[in-house]
């Protein structure tokens, strides 16, 4: 079983004297629909000052409805600091190291609606499991209402998306945004998770980007899990043949012009944005060898990329492997687990060894970011075992324990 103690005032002391501390979090859960933000001065102050509270807020809100997904956004005045990546180390404004700890959201990568349910569950990551940063996997055809089913151009999805945005940003909780199912240039066809990034995953980050350019709260993942492709393509693109993750229904694999991260990187920058930049290395975000070889992305103009590594218990790997890999590269790059999880109990490469307790053990140990997959009863492995978000018992109730520092119920 993992010790985790609870975040007390002489544990925060030794941190702040160590310079290491947790991205702050509002103990009251504020909802940006409750509030007025004095952030929305584009809005706020062409109006009389009596009208500034409840019809400020409605502006806001009829302005997610009217469908220009590239409008000019504010900044909610409540949100975390600023995030910056110095050499190795992920610091806010203030210069202090911040450890990064979390689950993913998932639903708005296969639904345009979250289920219904996905500002329930960030709520719940906030507030109950104090997280103080979700990852919020995204459909580029859904931003822009190609799926099918969406009758609106996108409009509900991107109001959605920016529902659950100020909702981290007002409880001062960062959010990585992150581009997870593309099409291989086909809009509104082929939706789901691809090898590469293609031609509209560009028109998408053009689109997007300047929603949330220098949110403080916002990070942005250029493209979930890059896999089968050269190096080089990964860096810069080329002509592929897909192998599509087939979980969700068999896909048949197209052909297509793939798009390197450097491109999706320069598209970002170009918009203003300086916005701390996620990129996953390949063989499903596991393998960085490429980029420790020297294929790291060039951001003069922004505030850093994080390289994400993605840990499952299938890479054929012992723990201890994974925990020499990881040295490795965090020695050199900035890194942030941004997916990991499974049952514990023994390893697949070594059935002595408790899988899931040793990884988390080993993230709490190095300092290491993370955010754990999936606050979510299906999307496995999945946290939670119902909606009423009781914790999994093999996985959820350890990652529940780590965070809020509460030993969990045998």
């Amino acid at each position: 079983m993992i010790r985790q103690p609870a975040f007390n005032a002489k544990a925060q002391r030794a941190c702040r004297n160590n310079r290491l501390v947790q991205a702050p979090r509002q103990p009251l859960l504020r909802f940006p629909w409750n509030s007025c933000r004095p952030a929305a001065r584009c809005q706020a102050e062409v109006r009389p000052r009596r009208f500034l509270g409840w019809f400020n807020s409605l502006l806001l809100v009829l302005s997610f409805l009217s469908g220009c997904a590239t409008a000019p956004t504010s900044h909610p005045v409540n949100a975390p600091p600023a995030l910056k990546v110095v050499g190795t180390k992920i610091v806010n404004r203030h210069g202090d190291s911040v450890w990064l700890r979390g689950v993913n959201a998932a639903s708005l990568e296969w639904t345009s609606d979250g289920e219904g349910r996905i500002l329930k569950t960030v709520n719940v990551a906030i507030h109950d499991w104090h997280v103080n940063i979700i990852r919020l996997p995204l459909a580029q055809d859904r931003w822009f209402g190609k799926a099918p089913g969406q009758r609106d151009e996108g409009k509900s999805y991107r109001a959605l998306v920016r529902q659950v945005v100020d909702l981290c940003a007002t409880n001062r909780c960062y959010i990585i945004l992150d581009l997870h199912w593309s099409d291989c240039n086909e809009w509104g066809t082929n939706i789901g998770q691809h090898s590469m990034p293609d031609l509209n995953s560009v028109a998408f980050w053009k689109d997007f980007a300047p929603v949330y350019a220098n949110n403080p709260a916002v990070l942005f993942d250029l493209y979930n899990e890059p896999h089968d492709v050269s190096w080089d393509v990964w860096l810069h693109g080329g002509l592929i043949t897909d192998k599509p993750n087939s979980r969700r229904g068999a896909q048949h694999p197209r052909t297509y012009q793939a798009v390197g991260m450097q491109e999706l990187l320069d598209t970002v920058r170009a918009t203003g944005a300086r916005n701390v930049v996620v990129a996953g290395g390949l063989d499903w975000a596991y393998d960085l060898s490429g980029i420790l070889e020297g294929r790291q992305l060039k951001d003069p103009h922004g505030n850093g990329v994080i390289y994400a590594n993605h840990c499952y218990d299938n890479k054929h790997d012992s723990v201890d492997a994974w925990i020499a890999k990881m040295e490795t590269a965090t020695a050199k790059l900035p890194v942030i687990v941004s997916e990991f999880g499974g049952d514990a109990g023994p390893s697949h490469e070594v059935h002595s060894d408790n899988w899931l307790l040793h990884v988390m053990q080993a993230l709490n140990a190095h300092h290491w970011s993370w955010t754990a997959w999936d606050l979510h009863t299906s999307a496995r492995p999945n946290l939670i075992a119902d909606w009423d978000y009781t914790p999994s018992p093999k996985f959820g109730v350890y990652v529940k324990q780590t965070l809020t520092g509460t030993p969990s119920q045998p």
